[in-house]
């Protein structure tokens, strides 16, 4: 497993695709964060990264999509993926490298933004006027929604041996899975069923965390979801072997 999750690792930092995706990523937040006069922290006049956290899940449905979408697609379309069930290798051990190794690139897109948070908490009034806790509440939101869409981007690369059609299914999937339950209960009338269906998607469990509470129910529902989209990958996956 090891073999894999290193091999697919490399194989995403050894080309360019990996830095262009992150450093478009890092690119647009920072103008989002700093520059855009609508979402700007300097207009903002409070030293809060609330308005980074609620930017970033719209920038995941591109960057996510765009770094899983080569995971299984480009070892069919290659022919490599014959040989890579033939090894001594338990399909769940290839499926759960490949969603290691992406979710490791999602961790190194995040780290670098780090920096937000020490430049707002120098520029705070006192220095170090930031809700510290609610940042780290917010990170640990922000990684398991990216643990969730990359699960996602794992099952879409495994319908297809084409990487933009990989793309397009899984930055839709994402899009629903975030915000289409909210939208389906604001059509449903029926209070009891309009709250059930709404904590169905990820926006609801994802701003519970961002407010810096670290819920057991939360962390449970992204854990469920990301093994229920990796079990759909190894059916897609098995069947096809």
């Amino acid at each position: 497993m090891y073999a894999v999750f290193k091999r697919e690792l490399f194989s995403f930092l050894s080309s360019m695709v990996a830095y262009i995706t992150i450093g478009i990523f890092l690119l647009v937040s920072g103008l989002l964060l700093w520059f855009f006069p609508d979402t700007s922290i300097l207009d903002y006049g409070y030293a809060d990264l609330a308005g980074f956290f609620s930017l970033v899940p719209y920038l995941f449905m591109f960057l996510i999509p765009a770094i899983t979408m080569r995971s299984f697609a480009e070892e069919r379309r290659e022919g490599t993926y014959e040989l890579l069930i033939t090894k001594p290798i338990t399909l769940w051990q290839i499926i759960f490298a490949k969603y290691l190794a992406s979710l490791v690139l999602v961790l190194f897109a995040l780290i670098p933004t780090l920096i937000y948070y020490y430049s707002i908490s120098k520029l705070g009034f006192p220095e170090g006027n930031i809700d510290s806790g609610a940042v780290i509440g917010s990170y640990i939101g922000l990684f398991l929604l990216g643990a969730a869409f990359t699960s996602i981007g794992i099952f879409s690369s495994a319908l297809t041996k084409n990487q933009v059609i990989a793309f397009v299914i899984c930055a839709g999937l994402c899009a629903f899975a975030f915000l289409g339950f909210d939208y389906t209960s604001q059509i449903i009338s029926l209070q009891n069923v309009e709250v059930l269906i709404s904590n169905l998607g990820i926006n609801q469990h994802y701003n519970s965390m961002s407010r810096g509470v670290l819920d057991t129910r939360d962390l449970i529902y992204f854990i469920t979801f990301s093994s229920m989209f990796l079990l759909f990958t190894k059916i897609i996956a098995g069947g096809k072997r």
